[in-house]
């Protein structure tokens, strides 16, 4: 009897369909084909160990699995709900009819319970676009497409409520995933949660507020910014508070960021799509497809620069990196994507992220701090070389930092609450969607030729001192196009239509890192 079971497999982000073929005919033997790597050959052995638990029989007949498309490689674990469904239904022992409705895919312990698997959203949003009734998952990834409220998600925690499901002859709705035990703590446990998890809020920090005005510009128009400056000037605390001042995730962000996180394998038990903003912060230390992305085959996994979608990249001691990870990043923060190409495959992740760096001027870290620096110029040039043109160019603002002074410490003004600065940050963010709809760009950073020749027109006293800036400091055709970005960010956080002179002159004030400059700078 051939049987047809539905399962999927991740291509990038996204989710293709795979239709498990199982046949059993006279003969011996249990044969798999269809490009299946080996941990989907292993399957196998789990599979039949899990059913004869469960009091099911193997047939002594010959079985064949294929996985259609037979030229799409399949890996992981996914397969072996499918697998073990469709020998169920082939073999007689039970009757399935609505099998041919749902997507099912999740990893079978040999007791026959269900593990989480990762890459559940997408497989959720595929089976809604394919019109199938439902999806059929482990009840920890389930919770991760429990947003699909439009078709049935159920969470099951073995390979017997599957069979519940697909008979038909009982009433199932206590294993929708929004009817779980684990969904309902979940949900208690977000709306319990406070708004930022770091607790870094920048009336704690004193002093620092041109810093500040960078980040808030940063955090306005979706800019990339570098902060440069001494030990305990407090680079890493303003990066950190930052993440309190971002506006909320839209739907559209929220979902394809999930669906890194859950391609990904770190999609969190949680009531739907990840509403919080990431923070990604990794080690200086971390290597190129660590951040970047890669793998081996077809098993490629998103690095830092996707994880970081639609949140803050956040690459502290940038200057330790190697050379090689910080070109690397040229292409994700200019097309807002990363192409991950092997012999075998081609992924492309989205990685559209605020890059916020922080560095210390030389080795010692002292240097512009009176007499402390110990460094050479050439040590100094060295330092600071790995942060060649084609990057500081992508890096719309560069602050320098000096520490606070120890009587302005001791007087603790307070400082402005980043509730405060996130409503500014807000208004931005609103002029600008409405400015952009309903097209996909979404901040000022990431306007093309096009769109910043249409939203910001320059007047004639702002075409001479564009002209004036551009001769003193030397700028780059990429820096001048930045320099107007910023520029029209700086308008919309103080309500103006068009751009002035001042707001040029206050993103040009940003720029302090390029090249001609920074070698005069650091000598």
């Amino acid at each position: 009897m051939l049987t047809h079971i539905h399962g999927a497999k991740c291509i990038g982000i996204d989710a293709v369909e795979v239709t498990v073929e199982i046949d059993i005919d006279r003969g011996i033997g249990i044969h798999l084909v269809g490009l299946a790597d080996v941990a989907v050959k292993e399957s196998l052995l789990r599979t039949t160990t899990a059913l004869e638990a469960l009091g099911f029989h193997i047939p002594g007949k010959r079985i064949v699995i294929n996985l259609a498309p037979a030229d799409l490689r399949k890996n992981g674990s996914g397969y072996d709900l499918p697998i073990a469904i469709g020998i169920i239904a082939a073999s007689g022992q039970r009757e399935l009819p609505r099998a041919g409705q749902y997507i099912l895919m999740g990893e079978l312990g040999l007791d026959g319970s269900v593990r989480p698997i990762p890459g559940a959203l997408p497989f959720a949003e595929m089976a809604r676009k394919a019109g199938y009734e439902g999806i059929i998952l482990p009840v920890e990834s389930a919770m991760e497409a429990a947003e699909f409220k439009e078709m049935l998600v159920y969470g099951v925690g073995g390979l017997g409520d599957v069979v519940r499901i697909l008979e038909g002859k009982e009433d199932c709705r206590e294993m929708l995933v929004w009817n779980t035990r684990q969904y309902q703590k979940a949900h208690r446990a977000r709306l319990a949660a406070p708004r930022t998890e770091n607790g870094v809020d920048f009336a704690d920090i004193i002093g620092q507020e041109g810093a500040k005005r960078g980040l808030e510009i940063a955090a306005a128009g979706g800019h990339n910014i570098i902060m440069v400056g001494a030990p305990g000037a407090g680079k890493s605390s303003l990066a950190k508070a930052l993440a309190g001042i971002l506006p909320p995730m839209t739907k559209e962000e929220a979902l394809v960021t999930s669906k890194i996180y859950s391609v990904a394998g770190k999609g969190s038990p949680q009531d739907g799509l990840i509403r919080r903003r990431p923070f990604r912060a990794p080690h200086y230390s971390a290597s190129l497809p660590a951040i970047v992305g890669g793998g081996g085959g077809d098993s490629i996994l998103p690095g830092e620069v996707s994880l970081a979608h639609g949140g803050v990249l956040f690459l502290d001691e940038v200057g330790q990196m190697p050379k090689s990870v910080i070109e690397a990043l040229r292409g994700p923060i200019e097309d807002r994507c990363v192409c991950i190409s092997r012999l075998k495959a081609k992924v492309e992740f989205p990685s559209s992220f605020m890059l916020v760096a922080a560095s210390n001027p030389c080795p010692c870290g002292y240097y512009g701090e009176g007499d402390r620096c110990t460094c050479t110029p050439t040590q100094r040039q060295s330092y600071l070389s790995k942060l060649s043109g084609p990057i500081m160019d992508r890096i719309d603002l560069h602050v320098w930092m000096h520490p606070v002074p120890a009587d302005r410490i001791l007087r603790s003004e307070k400082a402005e609450s980043s509730e405060v600065v996130a409503a500014r940050v807000l208004r931005a963010r609103i002029v600008q969607k409405h400015r952009f709809a309903p097209g996909p760009t979404a901040t000022n950073a990431e306007m093309d030729l096009k769109q910043i020749e249409r939203f910001c027109p320059l007047s004639e006293a702002c075409r001479t001192t564009l002209e004036g800036l551009m001769t003193k400091l030397g700028l780059s055709m990429r820096a001048y196009f930045r320099i107007i970005k910023v520029a029209r960010t700086i308008a919309d956080l103080e309500g103006a239509l068009e751009i002035r002179p001042a707001h040029l002159l206050e993103a040009a004030s940003y720029r302090f890192l390029d090249r001609r400059n920074l070698y005069d700078l650091i000598k």
